[in-house]
């Protein structure tokens, strides 16, 4: 079974495009159709030797891809620095990347790779089959740090035919193999690379080179000009790390950012002349998730997680937070196989959550401690605690740095319930692993997600995952408060500019500014 154990939950979304009043530029009455889902088309004059500077929220705590986790390096760093054998698109489909092509056998146990024959590193190096080998041999071995080893679990050998081509056996089917290789699991590194060095001696094959990192303000990326496929359309990009949304407006308004991503729906008003700014919406797998203790304390009972559920209306939390994310019920995203709509299990019932409790033991009152990073908006844990005190749950919400979250929550598991945004995409798995900070532990679930990695078709996987999903959302092993949408301001003449799924990755490829 894969057991990805690395947080890849990201802090990154910070509610983009959720807030507390309702105001947007698509419609003043509702927030949550702010924006576009198209932009304008790329000019027929650009200006390459332009600077593009965008509002991104969390930092990095270090550059070190090949060992540290964190979605907030995958963020920035896949696609345009690193690149894997392969890729996703702009609608999360796998695409090739350093791997033109790709094929697999009948058996479903063997791949073959052709690498771009004309791809190089940052030194200039030419990249080989021998370099992929290397690279991949290093997240299977044993006591790897790669965050994302367990997602190869099921390569048994990996050779070179030629210098072009790469060929991976594996154990079993697996069929989350491919999308394993479009993240971290995937980056063709140099051939002995030290990947304990500082990050600050990246040797990338993508089309843009880390220029600077000032450490608590910015990362600069300029362009790669001997970049080995279709360079970069623009010279240098800053991503300014901007937490505070108010203060990444005025940056907007004023220019010192032409992108603001993760921007607030109640914020919106001053991009409203679509002359000067353009609003974009996107998709997300960003799950606003309330984790309840399944392995400790009072919400080890699942009356207790149930009547937890039962008293929160997501809904209503939806809509003061400015309407921008959809409800899902339990924890695949609509845009992640196996998804089905959830919802009315454990749905919004306030007296069966009281007799709930009753039966558990808790009749007369109950205390509890939710710990949410202080990045989110005070009014989640505001409402969670208003809810739940309906019900006879005294709530004590605790903000902490995301820093602190991390050691006491998904290290030490040192919590009884904990809000935190789960980023990254086909990431049941976290549900299939009982020593993750969930502590969920459920025979069957375990036993369907081994069998949907191991399935003969998409259709077999999806079924699984959909019965696993179901199978977790009946034991309440957690509450997914929303799956966010997300939405990005951009300034007239900027183009290309990513709009879906930009928590995990930051394609860099296709942004231009038009020339003046």
């Amino acid at each position: 079974m894969r057991r990805r154990t690395a947080v890849r939950l990201a802090a990154i979304a910070v509610l983009a495009g959720l807030a507390t009043t309702a105001c947007g530029t698509g419609s003043a009455d509702d927030p949550a159709n702010a924006g576009q889902t198209n932009q304008a088309a790329e000019p027929s004059a650009i200006d390459t030797d332009a600077t593009v500077d965008i509002r991104l929220v969390l930092e990095p705590t270090s550059l070190d891809i090949a060992s540290t986790a964190g979605a907030a390096l995958d963020q920035i760093l896949l696609d345009n620095i690193y690149q894997g054998l392969l890729t996703r698109d702009e609608d999360n489909k796998i695409k090739p990347s350093l791997a033109t092509s790709y094929g697999q056998s009948s058996d479903g146990l063997t791949y073959t790779f052709h690498l771009a024959k004309n791809a190089t590193f940052h030194d200039g190096t030419k990249v080989t089959a021998a370099d992929a080998v290397w690279s991949l041999e290093q997240v299977t071995a044993a006591g790897s740090k790669n965050p994302d080893a367990a997602a190869l679990a099921s390569v048994e050998s990996v050779s070179a035919s030629d210098d072009h081509t790469v060929v991976v056996r594996l154990k079993h089917r697996d069929t989350g193999f491919t999308w394993s290789l479009t993240g971290r699991a995937g980056i063709v590194f140099k051939k002995g690379t030290d990947l304990s060095a500082p990050a600050g001696k990246e040797n990338g094959t993508g089309p843009f080179k880390l220029s600077a990192w000032k450490r608590g303000s910015s990362i600069t990326f300029v362009r790669n000009d001997a970049y080995w496929g279709r360079k970069a359309k623009v010279a240098k990009v800053v991503f300014h790390y901007i937490k505070d949304a108010n203060a990444a407006n005025n940056a907007q308004q004023t220019g010192q950012t032409d992108i603001e991503t993760a921007a607030q729906a109640d914020l919106l008003q001053p991009f409203s002349d679509k002359t000067r700014y353009a609003v974009l919406r996107g998709d997300t797998t960003d799950k606003f998730t309330l984790a309840l203790n399944n392995a400790s304390g009072p919400t080890k009972d699942v009356r207790v997680r149930r009547a937890i559920r039962q008293a929160i209306d997501n809904a209503g939390l939806i809509k003061i937070l400015g309407g921008a994310a959809v409800p899902v019920g339990g924890p695949i995203p609509p845009t992640d196989p196996g998804y089905e709509n959830l919802t009315s299990i454990d749905a919004y019932n306030p007296d069966n959550a009281k007799k709930l409790l009753k039966q558990a033991g808790h009749g007369s009152g109950l205390k509890l401690t939710v710990q949410i990073p202080n990045i989110y908006p005070a009014e989640i844990g505001d409402y969670l605690a208003s809810q739940l005190k309906q019900v006879g749950v005294r709530l004590t919400v605790r903000q902490v740095e995301f820093q602190a979250w991390l050691d006491a929550v998904y290290t030490k598991h040192d919590y009884q319930l904990s809000v935190v945004d789960h980023a990254e995409a086909r990431d049941l798995n976290n549900f299939a692993n009982p020593g993750y900070y969930f502590g969920y532990d459920n025979t069957h679930v375990q036993k369907w997600y081994a069998a949907a990695q191991t399935a003969a078709g998409d259709s077999q996987r999806d079924a699984l995952l959909k019965k696993a999903a179901r199978r977790v959302s009946e034991d309440a092993a957690a509450d997914w408060l929303f799956v966010n949408q997300t939405l990005t301001v951009v300034r007239s003449g900027v183009t290309g500019v990513p709009r879906n799924f930009t928590s995990n990755r930051y394609n860099l490829a296709d942004l231009a500014v038009a020339k003046k």
